[in-house]
């Protein structure tokens, strides 16, 4: 207590640390992606890594303490603000040039947070990671669309 102050202080910081390396984590499996000339999709790589059993739990506590932080938005608002932000900035930048958009971006921090919190309650990874498959399809079929 001496250090954060407060339970939400370390509350926060812990949210937060575990978000920058989570976010590190996917720079790294991307930079890693160019460098190997893989054509997987950066959201792909990043389901790969955190289903891994390893992975998870860390993953588990992050969406945890969100959800408590959600519950007093007055303390925790603008953490969760920035966080949204800072995943949304990240995931423009992984976008290829054509697919840019902040909708698209939006929607696939959406989609791969409901799949990973399904994951959490099912265990079924073969069946959700089918379901990420089917979007990045979906999602690339609807870019090519547009520049039509």
């Amino acid at each position: 207590m001496f250090h954060f102050k407060s339970k939400e202080g370390l509350l926060r910081d812990v949210m937060q640390e575990l978000n920058l390396r989570l976010q590190r984590s996917l720079g790294t499996l991307v930079a890693a992606r160019h460098s190997s000339r893989t054509s997987a999709a950066p959201l792909k790589l990043f389901w790969e890594w955190a289903i891994r059993k390893e992975n998870l739990p860390s993953l588990r506590l992050l969406y945890e303490a969100q959800i408590i932080a959600m519950q007093n938005p007055a303390q925790y608002g603008p953490y969760l603000k920035k966080a949204s932000s800072d995943w949304h900035v990240l995931a423009l930048q992984l976008m290829s040039a054509s697919s840019k958009k902040d909708s698209l971006a939006t929607l696939s921090i959406a989609v791969f947070d409901g799949l990973l919190l399904e994951l959490m309650a099912t265990g079924d990874r073969r069946r959700l990671t089918a379901a990420l498959d089917d979007f990045i399809l979906i999602a690339r079929h609807a870019v090519g669309r547009s520049q039509a």
